[in-house]
């Protein structure tokens, strides 16, 4: 019998799937001190952003069943 691969959920709710397949995510670095940060600044960082391809490696094993 095989073990299920089990979805590590923290990492589902951080990584969505698009359309076209590609995996997003927000930017980072909009948490705390948005008092010293320009307003450009924080309207980039809440953007989606494509997951670089040198990280895939790293997320896929954590979402197998990310549609």
């Amino acid at each position: 019998m095989v073990k299920k691969m089990k979805t590590t959920k923290s990492a589902a709710k951080r990584f969505k799937i698009t359309g076209s397949g590609k995996i997003v995510s927000y930017g980072a670095g909009h948490r705390h001190n948005l008092e010293k940060k320009g307003m450009k600044r924080k309207k980039r960082q809440l953007q989606k952003r494509e997951v670089l391809k040198k990280d895939l490696k790293n997320i896929k094993p954590l979402v197998p069943y990310l549609k």
